[in-house]
């Protein structure tokens, strides 16, 4: 059963609770943490924590928020297995997911809209991978 995880950090707390209450009435959703944004935290902390959980199933898909989305997708990006994707538009969430069987996207708080990070996040878990020529591409990275 495909199962999504979602984490941030302090700079991506509010826009990950906003993605949050989108999805939690049609999706199993776990919260990584953290769960509140009073005090910095770490970004990669919660990166490689996400990652984790997201590399042992190939149906699970993770979100990850943080300022500016670098950050989380660097970070995740050094996780075998990982395939992150920093989106900005719903355009390149949905290729992240045709073209490059993306399992993780990240989202930028302080550089996102909220109304279009909720549907980046909406056509990344609805777009499944096309195959074809993108699977010698994939098997490259």
């Amino acid at each position: 059963m495909k199962k999504i995880f979602i984490a941030s950090d302090h700079g991506g707390f509010n826009l990950k609770t906003s993605i949050l209450k989108f999805l939690n009435k049609n999706y199993d959703i776990k919260d990584l943490g953290p769960k509140q944004n009073k005090k910095s935290v770490d970004y990669p902390d919660f990166a490689h924590k996400l990652c984790k959980q997201v590399a042992k199933n190939k149906k699970h898909v993770g979100i990850l928020v943080c300022g500016s989305g670098v950050g989380m997708s660097i970070a995740a990006n050094k996780n075998k297995g990982i395939r992150a994707a920093l989106c900005y538009s719903v355009k390149n969430a949905k290729l992240s997911r045709l073209h490059n069987d993306a399992n993780v996207i990240t989202l930028g708080e302080r550089l996102i809209k909220k109304t279009v990070a909720l549907k980046c996040v909406e056509n990344f878990l609805k777009t499944e991978f096309e195959g074809g020529r993108h699977i010698k591409r994939i098997k490259k990275i």
